[in-house]
């Protein structure tokens, strides 16, 4: 049996998810409906945070997920990794590279064996582990790589008002567009699709698509990939049954009208996707991995080092992300 426990990894030190965890907790520590996390990463690193902070928080080393929920709610639990070196707030530092990443490992391991419910990310910071050698685009492809996928994950930004899916992901925009092919659009349609019956409740999702270019090309005018690429895919996966509607022009889609006529809207680039709920929900806003076998979920924002160690970032995408983590690992078997 699969334990009701979040794996909550550490994120990059020197951010802000150590003040992010410590508040966390302090939210959710009283409530019985609320899954308890366990903290993968250094204790050293809550404590002194949370002294710096002027937050009486205990810190309690546990030695398995399973023995989080006893103390829950007199101790924030942490399953000790040691940093290579004391983080600094706001002060990126490579030495702690290998710490960062073993932590996504060993949540990612504790979920697979059935240890812990689900996996939720603290933001790593990318340029930092790229100096120590990491050689993923972000946490998503290292994710897929870790469970071993021979196809590629898919994300999804949610909030209550709405959920979208960029196609392609953090790349250049020139290279978007090469990447852009019936084979990626269709596999993030399915996988959308998918995810959204099997663990969001939606009997029949259904699914917006953009256009690549402005007015969604025109009819041609501004640009054929609308003609060539997505039109024929979307209608060769409604043969399969899916409830598809575009290419759709992008500056259209996101109004409150037009957002109650889908259950998620599917982009073709990552800013297209990321704008609107950005705007709408900046600080709830929760990042889902489709595709794997196991639930991931984290917050919708980066390491914030400019405001790290101030007492001032604000907790609720995180605590968004382990609500959702709770409910959709509720919600039955993953499947990839």
């Amino acid at each position: 049996m699969t334990s009701a426990v979040l794996a909550l990894t550490m994120g990059d030190p020197a951010g802000i998810g150590p003040e992010l965890t410590l508040r966390a907790w302090q939210a959710l520590r009283a409530n019985q409906h609320a899954p308890p996390f366990v903290f993968i990463g250094d204790c050293d690193l809550l404590a002194t945070t949370a002294a710096h902070l002027g937050f009486d928080i205990p810190v309690r080393v546990i030695d398995r997920p399973i023995d989080a929920p006893a103390v829950f709610a007199s101790g924030l639990p942490v399953l000790h990794q040691p940093l290579a070196k004391p983080a600094e707030a706001g002060r990126l530092d490579p030495a702690n590279a290998k710490a960062v990443l073993l932590s996504i490992e060993t949540a990612v391991a504790l979920t697979q064996a059935g240890e812990a419910a689900a996996v939720v990310t603290n933001p790593i910071n990318k340029a930092a582990l790229y100096e120590a050698g990491f050689s993923f685009p972000g946490h998503t492809e290292y994710l897929g790589h870790l469970a071993g996928l021979s196809q590629p994950t898919v994300m999804m930004l949610a909030c209550d008002a709405l959920r979208v899916v960029p196609v392609t992901l953090h790349v250049s925009l020139q290279e978007a567009i090469a990447q852009l092919d019936g084979k990626t659009l269709a596999h993030a349609c399915r996988v959308t699709h998918a995810y959204l019956r099997d663990h969001m409740g939606i009997a029949q999702p259904r699914l917006a698509v953009s256009g690549l270019n402005p007015h969604a090309g025109e009819q041609g005018a501004m640009g054929r990939e609308e003609i060539d690429v997505i039109a024929p895919t979307l209608k060769a996966l409604r043969a399969e049954g899916l409830d598809l509607r575009g290419p759709l022009p992008a500056d259209t889609m996101f109004h409150a009208r037009a957002r109650q006529s889908y259950d998620a809207a599917l982009c073709m680039t990552h800013d297209q996707a990321l704008i609107p709920i950005k705007t709408l929900a900046f600080d709830e806003g929760v990042n889902i991995t489709m595709g794997l076998p196991f639930v991931r979920t984290s917050p919708d924002h980066g390491t914030a080092l400019d405001i790290a160690g101030q007492g001032i970032a604000r907790p609720d995408s995180l605590l968004a992300a382990l609500r959702m983590a709770g409910r959709l690992s509720a919600s039955g078997t993953v499947h990839d």
